[in-house]
């Protein structure tokens, strides 16, 4: 009776063993991913497995949940990618957009650096024009008030003292006197006595060096006997410009300028009467 108790015993022990041993080796494959499933994941073979309906049903809820965190996992680092790629892509486009933004801004500061150069220069240029304008406006002006001013008519030098008068008779001249001497030291400028152009400066035989004047009615004034010239032909002058300077060249005794009158260019006339006139007396 003893002996049959102790097999029984043992058998129940050997059988709690097996059991334990079943449970175990369940588990681990259930770990290991080796369990399979039935088509409606809460039912499993207990016969196979030796494991109880909630133990295949926990089973079963770790492999669902491990599932569904493999594929949000995979899912995330997907949506990860995604992310990186688009944040790579809206980059590229703002490092083109600002790189096209600071090229049109370069470009808009050059061309108003450009317009701005322009409008400088024109603005140079006009008030040049416009000082040019003036000065030739005050040169005009200055001119028109000088002659305003000047003489009209001048003797033909100063300090000086009648040698020889028009019409006078004498051994020193071939026939009477044609104009007035005004004698003078030697070098004393000789000036013209209205304006004029000079029609001649040249070497005349007994007249020595002598200028011809041509007035605007016509009429010419003649300066002989002069040491030099200070005007050639086609000379614009007026009252008092230095023609020449007092001299001997010539017939002549003494340093003077031998002054004439020529009405026409031709007729000699009284040189006295004719200055006098004309506002100024010998």
């Amino acid at each position: 009776m003893a002996k049959h108790r102790s097999k029984a015993r043992n058998k129940q022990r050997s059988t709690s063993r097996r059991t334990q041993l079943v449970g175990l080796t369940a588990a681990l494959a259930a770990t290991a991913g080796t369990i399979g499933l039935t088509a409606s994941m809460g039912e499993a073979s207990t016969t196979s497995t030796g494991l109880s309906p909630s133990q295949a049903d926990a089973l079963t809820a770790a492999r669902v949940e491990r599932r569904d965190l493999g594929s949000r996992d995979a899912s995330r680092i997907n949506l990860s990618l995604a992310e990186a790629k688009a944040y790579q892509e809206r980059a590229a486009r703002g490092t083109l957009t600002s790189r096209r933004a600071l090229a049109l801004s370069a470009a808009k500061a050059k061309a108003a650096r450009n317009a701005a150069a322009k409008a400088k220069a024109v603005a140079a240029a006009k008030a040049a024009a416009e000082a040019k304008a003036a000065a030739v406006a005050k040169a005009a002006a200055l001119a028109k008030a000088r002659a305003r001013a000047a003489p009209k008519v001048v003797l033909p030098t100063t300090g000086y003292h009648l040698t020889a008068r028009f019409g006078q008779a004498g051994g020193r001249w071939a026939r009477n006197h044609t104009g007035l001497d005004f004698a003078a030291a030697y070098g004393t400028p000789v000036r013209a006595v209205m304006a004029g152009e000079v029609i001649q400066a040249a070497f005349e035989g007994a007249y020595g060096r002598q200028v011809k004047i041509r007035h605007a009615d016509g009429t010419v004034t003649s300066y002989s006997h002069m040491a030099e010239f200070d005007v050639s032909i086609g000379d614009s002058v007026t009252a008092g410009t230095k023609v020449g300077a007092i001299g001997l060249t010539g017939n002549t005794t003494g340093a003077h300028v031998h002054f004439e009158v020529l009405l026409g260019g031709e007729t000699a006339v009284n040189p006295d009467p004719w200055l006098r006139k004309r506002g100024v007396t010998p």
